[in-house]
């Protein structure tokens, strides 16, 4: 009789894995039956970082939030620029699990300590809540699930910034817990999101969802020269991204060459290009790695 699999219901992935199994986010895997996270409380970056950065610009503008991340990442994106924690993570040669890179460093912390940190610097420093970000923060979803209800109880805001690779049933679950997000969508093809390993529907769904529940969204777009870079692409996502909202701010971010990417930084001509297709139809459109 074959090894019964465990299904992970987190993203759309939905990986099958055997007893010790680890998923494609590195992450995530079999435990005794079932999908645990890897990452849960594990704590690889930590700042005090202004909201700007995240980025968002129309959500607190001028404060500070308390800003954390983990390892893994359900994506594959060769230009990552946290690949260092977005693509360290656990393998499982032979059925055992171990965490791959010893030499990242990690602070393990429960949810009430993240939460009494948050509630501690908003009196010392202004702080307006917590930040789930630098890697894919929702394959640690439970980890995030378990601290933004805790951050809502003492009235501290909860921001993710996210691929938007995220089942709709999880997404629903956690959203009404969620104030403001940023979200990558990449580009507008499903042939760039096939190069990422990754699934454009999906991340259009988990804007919708989010605007329809009245979250704070913004839209971050990274260009990258000859992958995502042409005006009748831009047009159609500012098109869709305007028949949410015309409010809705998008940021067209720059490219540096990164990891595994060697295609030549975008040129600022091509920011500027994209920034006129867009404000035909969005209020709202940013710049960023200017």
């Amino acid at each position: 009789m074959s090894e019964p699999l465990a299904v992970c219901p987190i993203c759309p992935h939905h990986c099958r894995l055997k007893e010790g199994g680890v998923g494609f986010c590195r992450a995530r895997a079999n435990v005794k039956g079932r999908v645990v996270p890897l990452n849960y409380g594990k704590i690889t970056s930590a700042a005090l970082d202004p909201i700007e950065k995240k980025p968002l610009y129309h959500f607190h503008p001028g404060s500070v939030i308390l800003s954390i991340g983990s390892f893994g990442c359900n994506l594959r994106c060769p230009f990552c620029q946290n690949y260092s924690i977005s693509q360290a993570g656990s393998r499982s040669p032979e059925g055992n699990v171990y965490f791959e890179d010893t030499q990242l460093p990690i602070d393990t912390a429960l949810p009430k300590e993240i939460a009494a940190a948050a509630q501690r610097l908003e009196e010392t420093s202004g702080n307006i809540g917590v930040a789930f970000t630098y890697n894919e923060p929702l394959v640690g979803y439970e980890f995030v699930y378990d601290t933004a209800k805790l951050l809502k109880e003492k009235n501290l805001a909860v921001v993710l910034v996210t691929n938007g690779q995220i089942a709709p049933a999880p997404w629903q679950k956690l959203l009404p817990y969620v104030d403001a997000v940023n979200i990558d969508l990449k580009g507008f093809t499903q042939e760039f999101y096939d190069w990422l390993g990754g699934d454009l529907e999906t991340t259009k769904a988990a804007i919708k969802m989010a605007a329809q529940q009245h979250v704070h969204v913004e839209v971050t777009t990274l260009v990258i020269p000859g992958k995502n870079d042409s005006a009748e692409e831009m047009e159609k996502e500012a098109v869709w991204l305007a028949s949410l909202s015309p409010e809705l701010p998008l940021h067209l971010s720059r490219y540096f060459p990164r990891y595994h990417a060697a295609v030549p930084m975008t040129p600022f001509e091509t920011l500027k290009k994209l920034e006129r297709t867009a404000k035909k139809y969005l209020r709202f459109v940013h710049l960023g790695n200017v």
